[in-house]
C-alpha cells in the first residue's frame, strides 16, 4: 500500500532531534508558555517575515482569536461581515460564525480553486469589515488584487494560511501578505506538530498584544484579566518539536515540488484536470500541501487506485454551504464550489514518497480512469 501520507516515516527522519527536543522540555520542568514557545514564535516570525508570531492551541483558534481581537480593539462588532471563499475547509467559516460575525461566501476560480478577486467587490456592503483569502492546497491567492480591493474599501485582510507554510506571493511569504494570518500545525501539514498547534502572524503590535492576552484567559499578568479570554496556548513540547521541523521545512517543500513537477509533467490522461498555477506565481511559489486533480470520474478513479494499493483522499467532499451546520445556506447556489467538491481527488505527496511510488501512481492513472 502506498499511503496518502506516512506520518511515521516523515517524523522518523528527525527522530533523534525530536527526542532531544522533548527531553529538553521534560528536564526543564516548564511546560506552558516557557522558553520553547518564545523561541519558536521568534523563529517562525522571522521565517514568515513578520514582526510577531503568537503560538496558540490550533489553527481554528488562530483565526478565531484574530477576529476576536479586532472586536476587542473596536474594529469589528457583532453582525459585521467577513468575505470568505465558498469552497474552503469549514474552519475558515467557523471562525467567523463563532465571533458573531457573518460569513459572506464568494466563489473560487475554477482553475486555481482560490477565491476569485473579480467576484469580491460585488459582495461588499456597508457592514463588510474584512476579507479572508484562503491559500488552499499550498498556493497563495491573488494578493495584489485582494489587497487593492481591501485598501479601497478599508477592509482588513486576514489570511488563512493553514495549508500554506512557506508559500510565497512575489517576494513575501504567506503570513505576511495581509494584516494578520492564521496557521495550523496539525500533524499532516507541511509544518506539522505531533499533536495540535497553531499560530497567528502579524505586523500589528496592538493586535499581537490583544491576541497574546486573549489566548491566556485574557491576561498579560497572572490574575489580572483585560478581556474575557480563553485558554489557547501552544504548549512547550509542541513548540520544541516545531522548532526542529521548522529547520527542515524548506527541504520538505522542495521534495514536494519534485513530486508535484513529476505529476504535472507525466500525467497524460485526458480525463484528468491537473492543478493550475495562478498567473502571477512561479513554480517555486506553491508549496504543494496537497496535489489535487479533478475528474468527472472521481469516485471510479479513487476505487481503481485503492484496488491497486494507492490511498487517496478527497479535500473536501461536501462544500460548506451544504453542511448541516449551515442549514440556512442549503438553498443557496454556488455551482463552481459544488463542481469542485464533486470532482477533486488528492494524490499522495510528501517528503518521504519515493520516485518509484510516484511513478507507479502516474502509470496507473495514465492507464485507465
Amino acid at each position: 500500500m502506498i499511503p496518502f501520507l506516512d506520518l511515521r516515516a516523515l517524523n522518523a527522519q528527525y527522530r533523534d532531534e525530536l527526542i532531544e527536543a522533548c527531553t529538553r522540555v521534560i528536564d526543564s520542568g516548564w511546560y506552558i508558555q516557557g522558553n520553547e514557545c518564545k523561541e519558536f514564535e521568534k523563529e517562525f516570525a522571522e521565517y514568515c517575515g513578520t514582526k510577531y508570531a503568537i503560538g496558540v492551541a490550533n489553527g481554528l483558534d488562530a483565526l478565531i482569536l484574530i477576529l476576536r481581537a479586532y472586536k476587542e480593539l473596536g474594529i469589528m462588532s457583532d453582525g459585521d461581515e467577513v468575505i470568505v471563499p465558498s469552497n474552503t475547509y469549514i474552519a475558515s467559516i467557523l471562525a467567523i460564525s463563532q465571533n458573531n460575525l457573518v460569513p459572506v461566501l464568494v466563489e473560487p476560480d475554477i482553475h486555481t480553486y482560490l477565491i476569485d478577486p473579480s467576484k469580491i467587490e460585488e459582495k461588499i456592503t456597508s457592514k463588510t469589515k474584512a476579507v479572508m483569502p484562503v491559500h488552499l492546497y499550498g498556493q497563495t491567492c491573488q494578493m495584489d488584487r485582494i489587497n487593492d480591493i481591501a485598501k479601497q474599501y478599508n477592509l482588513k485582510v486576514i489570511e488563512d494560511s493553514a495549508q500554506a507554510h512557506g508559500a510565497s506571493f512575489v517576494d513575501k511569504k504567506s503570513g505576511n501578505l495581509g494584516d494578520a494570518s492564521g496557521f495550523s500545525f496539525y500533524p499532516g501539514k507541511n509544518l506539522g506538530a505531533l499533536g495540535d498547534g497553531g499560530a497567528v502572524t502579524t505586523n500589528d503590535e496592538a493586535l499581537a498584544d490583544a491576541i497574546k492576552a486573549l489566548r491566556n484567559y485574557g491576561s498579560h499578568k497572572k490574575y489580572e484579566n483585560l478581556y474575557k479570554g480563553v485558554n489557547s496556548r501552544l504548549d512547550e513540547i509542541q513548540a520544541a518539536l516545531l522548532r526542529v521541523k521548522l529547520r527542515h521545512l524548506d527541504n520538505e517543500i522542495e521534495k514536494r515540488r519534485v513530486i508535484a513537477n513529476y505529476y504535472l509533467e507525466n500525467i497524460k490522461n485526458s480525463a484528468i484536470i491537473l492543478p493550475t498555477l495562478a498567473r502571477t506565481l512561479s513554480k517555486n511559489s506553491h508549496v504543494w500541501h496537497l496535489f489535487v486533480i479533478r475528474t468527472t470520474k472521481r469516485d471510479k478513479l479513487q476505487k481503481y487506485l485503492l484496488d491497486h494499493g494507492i490511498e487517496t483522499l478527497i479535500h473536501y467532499p461536501i462544500p460548506p454551504h451544504k453542511q448541516n451546520a449551515y442549514k440556512e445556506w442549503h438553498n443557496d447556489g454556488y455551482p463552481i464550489s459544488e463542481q469542485i467538491h464533486n470532482e477533486v481527488l488528492s494524490l499522495p505527496i510528501s517528503g518521504v514518497q519515493s520516485l518509484e511510488d510516484t511513478q507507479k501512481i502516474v502509470k496507473l492513472i495514465n492507464f485507465k480512469v
